[in-house]
C-alpha cells in the first residue's frame, strides 16, 4: 500500500481505547447503495468479514437473496460476497460487533436546494446508540466542510466516548464513479482525514487493506472539501462548454471540432464536453453544499452559482433546437411524435439520477409533443408520475417518429443505422457528424 500524507497535526503518539473482541466482524457498512455495496465487496474480497445495514427491507432481502440492484456489481459478486460471511441487515445491532463502521448513506438536497442530512443524523444516532471502545467510524456520505466535526461527533460523543481518545472518527469521500472499469475502488486513491492524528492512522490502515493508494488529508475539512474541490471543478467545466456550444452556433462554429483540436495539447487542457444538462449523483448535487457552506458565512459562490445556472437551462435549449429542426421541415412541435433515446445519466448504466431527460421531456409534453422512449437499460420510465411509452424495436421506431433525440450514447446503439433510418435526428452527444443529423 502506498500512503501520501499530510503535515500531521497534534501528539502522534496519542493511543484510542482499545475494542472490545466478542464475536467481531471487521467491518460494518451502513447504506448498501452504490457507494457502500462495492465497498462491501471489496472488503469481502480481501478476507474481512463484513456486514451491512440498510433500512429498505427490499435492499436487505435481495442482497441475502443473492441479488445485486447496483450497476456495478453483479449477483456473481454478491454470491461469493456471502461465501465470504456477508449478511445484510435492517436491525442496526450489527454494528456493535463491528470494529470499524462506515456511513454510505444518501445526502440530498433538500426543498430549499440545501443540504439534506437527516439520514447521517439518523445513521450517526444509530451507530451512538452502538458505540464501543476502540471502534473506527468513517463517514464517506459527500457533505459540507465541517459535518463530521460539527455534526457527526457531537452526536457519537453523546454516548460518553470521546473521539480521538475512545473512538476513531474520520471522512473519506467516496469516488465511485458507475460504469468506471478502468478506475474501480481499489485502483483509486482512497482520500482520508482523521479528526486526531492516531484517528487518522487508524483510518489509514483500514482503508490500506482495501485500496492501492490512501492519501491522508491534513483533516477532516480538508478531506470534506477535496471531494466538493473535484465536482465543482466538473461542474464549473462542463457549464463552460455548455454555453461555449450555445454561443459557437451563433458563431457558425463547429464547437466539436473546436474541442477535439483543443484536447491534442498536452499539457494545461482537459476537454470536456457539452450535453442536454447534468446528470448523476455527484456534479448536480455536490457543489450546492459548498455554495450553501459559503452562503452561511455572508458569501456567494458566483462561480457555482452561475455553472448551475448555466447547466439548469440546457434542457430548454434543446427543446428549443428540437422545435427549430421541426420548423424547418414544416411540422410545429405541437403533437409532433419524439423518441427519446438514452435516458439514463451516462452510457451504459441504468442509473437515471438526475438524467436530463427527465426535464427534457417535460418541457416536450408542456409543448404538446408526443413522447415515448427506448433505453435498453430502462424497461420502465416515469416523468411527474406519468409513464413515458417504451418502444420495443429502436430501429423501426425511429422510421416512424417525426425526430429523434439521441440523449444517451449507449454502446448498444447502431447510431450510423439509426441516423440512416430517422426521419429526423438530433444528437446531442456529438457521436453522429454527416449530413441530415443535427448536433448540439
Amino acid at each position: 500500500m502506498q500512503v501520501e500524507q499530510a503535515k500531521p497535526l497534534g501528539d502522534e503518539n496519542e493511543q484510542l481505547g482499545d475494542a472490545e473482541q466478542a464475536d467481531q466482524v471487521e467491518l460494518a457498512v451502513i447504506g448498501l447503495g452504490y457507494v457502500g455495496l462495492p465497498l462491501a465487496r471489496e472488503a469481502a474480497s480481501v478476507g474481512l468479514r463484513v456486514v451491512g445495514l440498510d433500512r429498505d427491507p427490499r435492499v436487505a432481502a435481495a442482497l441475502n437473496a443473492g441479488h445485486s440492484h447496483v450497476d456495478d456489481v453483479s449477483d456473481a459478486d454478491v454470491r461469493r460476497m456471502q461465501a465470504a460471511g456477508f449478511l445484510a441487515y435492517t436491525d442496526d445491532s450489527c454494528l456493535a460487533r463491528a470494529q470499524t463502521v462506515v456511513i454510505c448513506v444518501p445526502t440530498p438536497l433538500s426543498e430549499d436546494g440545501g443540504p439534506d442530512l437527516s439520514a447521517v443524523v439518523s445513521a450517526t444516532r444509530a451507530v451512538a446508540g452502538r458505540l464501543r471502545r476502540g471502534q473506527l467510524i468513517v463517514l464517506e456520505s459527500t457533505t459540507y466542510p465541517g459535518t463530521t466535526e460539527e455534526v457527526v461527533k457531537p452526536l457519537l460523543e453523546k454516548s460518553g466516548l470521546r473521539a480521538g481518545e475512545d473512538f476513531a472518527l474520520a471522512f473519506s469521500p467516496e469516488r465511485i464513479d458507475p460504469g468506471n472499469t478502468t478506475h474501480g475502488l481499489r485502483a483509486t486513491p482512497k482520500v482520508v482525514g482523521g479528526c486526531t492524528p492516531s484517528c487518522a492512522a487508524r483510518a489509514v490502515a483500514f482503508y490500506g487493506k482495501i485500496v492501492d493508494t490512501v492519501v491522508q488529508a491534513k483533516g477532516t475539512r480538508e478531506a470534506e472539501m477535496a471531494k466538493l474541490l473535484e465536482n465543482t471543478y466538473r461542474h464549473v467545466n462542463i457549464a463552460l462548454v455548455n454555453e461555449l456550444a450555445i454561443l459557437c452556433r451563433e458563431l457558425h462554429v463547429d464547437v466539436w471540432d473546436a474541442i477535439r483540436c483543443a484536447a491534442t495539447k498536452p499539457f494545461g487542457f482537459q476537454a470536456f464536453r457539452p450535453s442536454a444538462g447534468v446528470g448523476g449523483h455527484c456534479i448536480p448535487i455536490d457543489p450546492n453544499y459548498l455554495s450553501y457552506k459559503v452562503r452561511s458565512l455572508g458569501y456567494e459562490f458566483r462561480f457555482v452559482e452561475l455553472a448551475r445556472e448555466i447547466n439548469a437551462r440546457m434542457p430548454e435549449y434543446v427543446v428549443r433546437r428540437v422545435q427549430d429542426l421541426l420548423n424547418t421541415e414544416g411540422r410545429a412541435l405541437h403533437g409532433s411524435q419524439v423518441l427519446l433515446l438514452g435516458v439514463t445519466y451516462k452510457p451504459d448504466i441504468a442509473d437515471q439520477r438526475e438524467s436530463p431527460a427527465v426535464p427534457v421531456a417535460r418541457l416536450l409534453r408542456k409543448r404538446d409533443a408526443e413522447i415515448a422512449f427506448h433505453d435498453p437499460f430502462v424497461t420502465e420510465w416515469s416523468v411527474d408520475g406519468t409513464a413515458v411509452p417504451r418502444v420495443i424495436d429502436v430501429t423501426t421506431a425511429v422510421r416512424s417518429f417525426d425526430l429523434t433525440l439521441l440523449l444517451q450514447d449507449h454502446s448498444a446503439y447502431d447510431l450510423p443505422r439509426l441516423a440512416d433510418e430517422a426521419r429526423l435526428l438530433f444528437d446531442t452527444r456529438g457521436r453522429i457528424f454527416r449530413p441530415g443529423v443535427e448536433v448540439l
